[in-house]
């Protein structure tokens, strides 16, 4: 384990004002996405968006991480360059997704495992010889009266813990990302018991793998209310309820927590963000993580069209400029117009 590598990562990913951008989406995701805009997902319509992405001018300013899927780990611009060297360049960090997908756990109520541990290490050797630096695992978790289980906690923070062990083992930052899904009728208060009980498994188990708290990025879900929950509970509730939930849970040695939006909208993932950050003297930065609430209004912008790129880039800036200024506590609903 290279601590000098997991240390020089980690201080060029956690930079106040600055998140990470996850555009990591599986084929069959951005194949959905491209659907909502009439686009065909092909290898070099996948390839086009992710180099509109990368070479927004200034969006190194805002964005100092990359999660990319491994197809786009070996792609390249129109130029020949490889995306990773071009991120690098930047002074952006490339990362890389290396868990297989999600599949049913036995014995459980439709609950989910993730996959991918089986022959991982070479993985990771491979992705880090082309340029990744980071990786990211992504945990399902879901939330009811008796969900998610004791079964699906352990198991789910057993693999990440697993997951992150091996990262750091090659001089890799594991993003360790517990995702509680927004789908259901559960209130405030049942999604904060929830992600509580999920983050003390996980620690629980990142303790007992060894792994370096220091050394990760901590990608959580916020405590909200679920999609169909009447009503919805308010921006500030929701930043009081999530800081609440992690000042229990997370241990200060971690460095940085970068929320996944978890199908918010843009405007009101970047609302909840700021609000976190209106709170100060917090022991980790509170950051972003997004993937759709960065790129949503990009992709309808862009439509697959050349003469749009231009267009679709400044939709991009926008969203990423809007939140830095969420990670400083500056954004307000006005800066949208």
């Amino acid at each position: 384990m290279s601590m000098h590598e997991l240390e020089a990562t980690i201080l060029q990913l956690a930079v106040p004002g600055k998140g990470i951008l996850a555009a990591d989406e599986s084929t069959g995701t951005i194949g959905k996405r491209f659907a909502s805009i009439n686009v065909e997902s092909t290898l070099e319509t996948r390839r086009a968006y992710r180099e509109l992405l990368f070479t927004t001018p200034g969006i190194e300013e805002f964005i100092s991480g990359v999660i990319l899927y491994e197809e786009t780990l070996g792609q390249k611009t129109a130029n020949g360059k490889l995306f990773a060297e071009l991120l690098a360049d930047l002074g952006i960090v490339p990362g890389i997704k290396v868990d297989k997908g999600v599949t049913r756990l036995p014995n459980t109520d439709d609950e989910k495992i993730t996959m991918g541990l089986d022959g991982l290490a070479e993985r990771l050797a491979n992705y880090k010889e082309m340029g990744a630096r980071f990786a990211k695992w992504r945990a399902v978790l879901n939330i009811a009266d008796n969900k998610p289980s004791r079964i699906s906690m352990h198991a789910n923070a057993e693999a990440l813990a697993s997951y992150a062990a091996l990262c750091q083992d090659q001089g890799i930052v594991p993003i360790v990302e517990p995702e509680l899904l927004m789908d259901g009728n559960h209130s405030l208060q049942r999604s904060a018991e929830a992600t509580e009980a999920t983050l003390h498994t996980v620690f629980h188990a990142l303790h007992k793998h060894g792994v370096i708290l220091e050394g990760i990025v901590l990608k959580p879900s916020m405590v909200i209310t679920g999609t169909e929950h009447k009503p919805q509970a308010s921006v500030m509730e929701v930043a009081q309820a999530t800081l609440k939930v992690l000042r229990r849970t997370v241990p200060a040695a971690v460095p940085t927590i970068n929320f996944l939006s978890g199908g918010q909208s843009s405007e009101v993932a970047t609302a909840h963000l700021n609000a976190m950050n209106m709170t100060k003297h917090l022991p980790w930065l509170l950051s972003f993580s997004y993937g759709r609430a960065l790129q949503d209004t990009c992709l309808k912008t862009w439509q697959g069209k050349a003469e749009n790129v231009k267009a679709a880039q400044q939709a991009f800036y926008k969203r990423a400029k809007l939140n830095s200024a969420a990670c400083k506590g500056q954004y307000t609903a006005a800066m949208e117009g």
